[in-house]
């Protein structure tokens, strides 16, 4: 399949038709695109049409999906013999497909993301080396579109670390990711809140912000899941500050209407709660001058959150992290005085037990959504 015009009209008609209500124009669409698959080109053609301006948005979307779809099942070789992806077009769509997703808006951006992740999956660092150099690169563009995607790119590929089995091969990949990433991702948290200073009264531009903290929290939890790297010692003290700033944030541009439906600072809070639980858990001895500030400032948190369901997820973590901090011999004394574990029963423990309004209406309503939420103590 040669890369023309022709043939990506021809292909953005069967794209097209697969979006059809009617079985009967939708599945012989979805046939023909079946038997191509295997041809050369083919998934370079689905590239370049999601690319190409002038194209219905539609249609791009519908590609993009195609092609994320693709990569998951095709992209792992089990059995040379049946690789059903040429090897140029390997070797193409590891040289186009990150310039194209930083590029595209935010729909493609999170499809082709997932893509990525599903190539680096098999072939970072290894076969793919330029990848984090290339992502890196985008740092300095100062474009928020473009590092959001980045961001996106790099927590959908970083987040396994969270669950992987200890091995050789994990550490190895885990350098190289510090080596090459660590350096320049600390300069950007650092960037983005002089930037989320700056911005402090401008709605618009706080939200993309905040959706570079949040991924920027993800991220910094996944890096630092299997072992407390040296970068992250010995940068310790930039983090921990700028997480205490953000725990004690609260501005109401950021506030959200809708009592269910958690906003971008609750989401940032919440995973710095997890953030420094991780590193109460198993980074105490390096984490200990900071805490007391993170148990101050977490339990003011606590007492100060409202009871709506937005929190949820936010006073869970937060209980988990004080509950991590007290289980541990060395910081009992923090929770042994009477009139201190007299606050906790009376402003966190049975305020949090009481049964709202919103959940009896979603145990009535979504009886599974409700046990849920209570098994994940969300």
């Amino acid at each position: 399949m040669e890369i023309t015009d022709a043939n990506l009209q021809t292909l953005g008609n069967y794209l097209l038709q697969t979006l059809s209500p009617d079985p009967a124009v939708r599945r012989p669409a979805e046939k023909f695109l079946e038997s191509v698959e295997g041809n050369q080109n083919y998934p370079l053609l689905l590239l370049n049409l999601l690319d190409k301006p002038g194209v219905e948005a539609n249609i791009r979307v519908s590609a993009a999906i195609t092609f994320k779809n693709y990569i998951k099942r095709n992209w792992r070789v089990l059995d040379e013999a049946h690789d059903k992806i040429h090897p140029d077009d390997r070797a193409t769509i590891k040289r186009l497909i990150v310039g194209v997703m930083l590029n595209s808006p935010e729909q493609i951006q999170n499809q082709l993301s997932d893509a990525i992740s599903i190539i680096g999956r098999e072939d970072f660092p290894d076969k793919w080396p330029d990848l984090l150099v290339e992502m890196v690169g985008k740092f300095q563009s100062g474009d928020f579109h473009i590092i959001n995607g980045v961001l996106r790119t790099a927590h959908s590929i970083f987040k396994r670390y969270r669950h992987e089995f200890k091995s050789q091969e994990l550490w190895t990949e885990i350098k190289f990711v510090l080596d090459n990433f660590a350096a320049p991702f600390t300069e950007l948290f650092k960037a983005t809140m002089e930037l989320a200073t700056k911005h402090a009264s401008d709605p618009k531009a706080l939200k993309v912000i905040f959706s570079s903290l949040v991924l920027i929290c993800k991220i910094f939890y996944s890096l630092n899941f299997q072992d407390l790297p040296e970068y992250f010692e010995d940068n310790m003290e930039i983090w921990m500050n700028n997480f205490l700033t953000l725990l004690q944030v609260d501005n109401k541009l950021l506030q959200t209407q809708d009592e269910e439906e958690a906003g971008l600072l609750e989401h940032v809070k919440s995973q710095i709660c997890d953030n420094v639980a991780l590193y109460a858990q198993k980074y105490d001895e390096e984490f200990c001058n900071h805490l007391p500030k993170f148990v101050d400032t977490i339990w003011h948190l606590l007492v100060t959150t409202g009871q709506e369901v937005k929190y949820d997820l936010l006073v869970s973590n937060a209980i988990q992290f004080l509950a991590s901090v007290a289980e541990r011999p060395g910081y009992k004394s923090l929770f042994q005085a009477t009139e201190t574990l007299h606050s906790i029963c009376e402003k966190v423990i049975v305020p949090n037990m009481q049964f709202r309004a919103a959940d009896e209406e979603t145990f009535e309503d979504n009886p599974e959504e409700y046990i849920r939420r209570d098994i994940e103590g969300s």
